[in-house]
């Protein structure tokens, strides 16, 4: 999966798998999904829903015009297809390196309630051993240029990092609840912590761009 088209693809077939529905409305439940740091503007919506249209993906219905003169335009509904709802199962089912990564790990987890429990237990200790390798690059760079950085570029850092160890303990409870549950999504919902502090979905951190050189945030 490529990277922003990929999630949003990924994000716009999820979403119409649970019923049809018009750009407006779409793009508004894109935007909770995808968290507000990546608001979907319809000049990057349409032209991935014409995309999808183009592959078999996608269906469009347009109602009747309006028989009164001065009425709004109808709204043109999008909905899954046959093939659309094959390939969605098929994007549901992947579990390496790509669904651990801050560009889709978020919208992986937002339809973890339709995705198997392996694959769910392979992306989530997935992304915490990702996770982990970002702290001990970060910790370790610290080290290094602890004395070259100024107060504020320091106290950024550590920011970040407890930015990521927090989300390395939630996938903690989250992985121990699933293990618990075992394949019941109903029962593992039920469990799960609310991780306040990534607004959601975005799970991008302040470590993100000076993860492998806290100094240059400094120069």
């Amino acid at each position: 999966m490529s990277r922003r088209g990929g999630v949003l693809e990924f994000a716009i077939l999820g979403l119409l798998h649970d019923s049809p529905m018009h750009g407006y409305e779409l793009r508004k439940r894109l935007n909770t999904v995808l968290g507000s740091f990546r608001a979907i503007a319809y000049g990057t919506l349409y032209p991935c829903l014409k995309s999808l249209l183009e592959r078999g993906w996608l269906a469009e219905e347009v109602p009747p015009a309006p028989a009164l003169a001065g009425s709004k335009r109808s709204r043109i509904v999008y909905q899954l297809t046959a093939q659309g709802k094959e390939h969605f199962q098929e994007l549901l089912s992947e579990s390496g390196p790509s669904a651990w990564e801050d560009e889709n790990f978020g919208v992986h987890f937002a339809f973890f309630g339709r995705t198997d429990h392996e694959v769910r237990m392979r992306i989530l200790e997935g992304r915490r051993s990702r996770l982990e390798e970002r702290l001990d690059r970060v910790r370790g760079s610290l080290t290094r240029t602890r004395e070259k950085l100024d107060g504020y570029t320091l106290e950024l850092q550590r920011h970040g990092l407890e930015s990521v160890e927090r989300e390395v303990r939630w996938l903690n409870e989250l992985i121990t609840a699933e293990r618990h549950a075992g394949a019941n999504p109903e029962a593992v919902g039920a469990e799960i912590p609310v991780d306040p502090a990534t607004g959601g979905l975005d799970f991008r951190t302040p470590t993100q761009d000076v993860a492998s050189d806290p100094s240059a945030s400094n120069n």
